[in-house]
């Protein structure tokens, strides 16, 4: 419990920091920046988040993302499931903007200035009125969406970030180094389903036990299957994941 008690209190801290840190999530200032041949703060972040998925997999999502802190907040109103059918809409957005940021770069004659600030003030991104309205758009829009479409919809559905961290999460699991992964005592397992319940992401953890296959691009490694189940079946844990025939069983001090 202690893991999630310090999870969570860098969610909210990372929703507060929201109004400094929005424009470093901005997929349109990526562009508008890549058609001047600048790569922005929002360029150089998701670059790092698809750098860290490599070893951390989504974790970001579910401990640093404000996004993600403020859909947690709604599934204490709204905590019904999301669907999974919304998982594919996310690639048919991020497809034509990541083209649409190579085509700006090209135009432009490739990356001629790196400006980590870019459109802040100071390298804050809320300091203005006008600037309050952009912030409380996309608050309202992830709220919406949240409430309306089930637990973390916008992470399954709208967000840009993923998909740059589905890519890292795939390679990782694929090559199976050392890294931090979900895995599972499949023999332990009771099936009280508790570990369902409690997923952010509304995935099948049950599931994924029984069919000893704990890789699912939709986990953000938040560990609150770890926290609820009753015989300590599940473990959020760094480590080489290519450990047996079963795949997802782990032992006592691995």
């Amino acid at each position: 419990m202690r893991k999630q008690t310090l999870r969570k209190t860098l969610l909210l801290l990372s929703m507060l920091l929201f109004p400094v840190t929005l424009n470093y999530f901005s997929p349109y200032l990526i562009v508008q920046g890549s058609f001047a041949g600048i790569a922005t703060g929002s360029f150089l972040l998701f670059a790092a988040l698809f750098g860290s998925s490599l070893w951390f997999g989504r974790a970001f999502c579910s401990w640093v993302c404000p996004a993600g802190g403020l859909q947690d907040t709604c599934s204490q109103v709204v905590n019904k499931p999301a669907g999974s059918r919304q998982n594919i809409i996310k690639y048919l957005i991020w497809l034509p903007w990541v083209l649409s940021i190579l085509a700006g770069f090209v135009t432009a004659g490739g990356i001629k200035a790196v400006n980590p600030v870019y459109f802040t003030d100071h390298g804050i991104s809320v300091s203005a009125p006008p600037a309050f309205i952009t912030y409380f758009a996309v608050v309202l829009l992830i709220v919406s969406v949240s409430l309306i479409f089930g637990r973390r919809s916008f992470c399954h559905s709208l967000c840009w970030m993923a998909p740059f961290m589905v890519l890292g999460n795939t390679l990782k699991n694929k090559l199976g180094y050392p890294s931090l992964h979900l895995e599972a005592r499949t023999e332990d397992c009771i099936s009280c389903k508790k570990c369902d319940r409690a997923c952010p992401m509304s995935l099948k953890v049950n599931e994924m036990v029984q069919n000893r296959d704990m890789n699912s691009n939709e986990c953000i490694l938040c560990g609150s299957c770890e926290a609820v189940c009753p015989k300590q079946v599940l473990r959020v844990g760094f480590g080489g994941q290519k450990q047996s025939a079963a795949k997802s069983n782990y032992t006592e001090g691995a």
